[in-house]
């Protein structure tokens, strides 16, 4: 793309403002907080949800929790401290959990602790149904061991198995990409990640965003 496409095209990652965020200084041109998209004035956008999350619904309530835990825990709560202070603030009692076969310790060590902080758990595993791989027409030679009996990942069912459950908020650990955002897709409750796999880096996928210009540089090749 080139000239006229290029501007129309620019967004938040082409930015190093950020006055959005600070208030300081002054938006840039292509700013989405400032602009009209496809004649749209993102603005009208900026009153409607501030006006929603002035309420007194689900999203007003997750909004106001979300900022209010930022503010007040900013750098001295773990992630699986400000989930269960989420959760309380939310009025959350009961905590669904769909976990990764690969994390079932993580998941298990997780449920003890809400346990212990006074909140009712479900879990749902993803393996969960034992539906073998090749009955939604995976090939052998496409699974992690062909030739071996290998059940697919099921997140629509863990999701149903929660919903029935009726869970408050429910907690993705570990589960694989595409898979989670099948599991978020189905959820009727709200959703938030204590980990995100990765099996390469440890479960720490922004590490091959910190070494992308080196140990990963492959990532910014262009593609052939």
């Amino acid at each position: 793309m080139s000239g006229k496409n290029d501007k129309e095209n620019l967004s938040c990652t082409h930015c190093s403002v950020y006055n959005c965020r600070t208030r300081d200084k002054q938006f840039p041109g292509f700013c989405l907080t400032t602009k009209a998209i496809d004649g749209h004035p993102v603005a009208e956008d900026i009153e409607e949800i501030k006006r929603h999350l002035q309420g007194d619904e689900q999203d007003a309530i997750i909004a106001r929790a979300s900022a209010q835990i930022e503010g007040l825990f900013y750098g001295k709560l773990s992630r699986v401290e400000e989930i269960i202070e989420f959760a309380n603030r939310i009025g959350a009692k009961k905590i669904g959990i769909a976990t990764c076969a690969g994390l079932i310790e993580e998941a298990k060590i997780f449920a003890a602790i809400l346990e212990a902080k006074g909140l009712a758990y479900y879990s749902a595993i993803c393996k969960v149904g034992a539906v073998d791989k090749t009955e939604i027409g995976i090939l052998e030679e496409e699974k992690v061991r062909p030739g071996n009996p290998e059940s697919m990942c099921n997140p629509i069912l863990q999701a149903r198995l929660l919903n029935y459950q009726n869970t408050d908020l429910n907690v993705v650990i570990g589960l694989c990409v595409g898979h989670d955002s099948l599991f978020i897709k189905y959820s009727q409750a709200p959703v938030t990640t204590l980990i995100t796999k990765d099996r390469i880096t440890g479960h720490n996928p922004a590490a091959a965003l910190y070494t992308a210009h080196s140990y990963y540089k492959r990532l910014l090749q262009p593609k052939k």
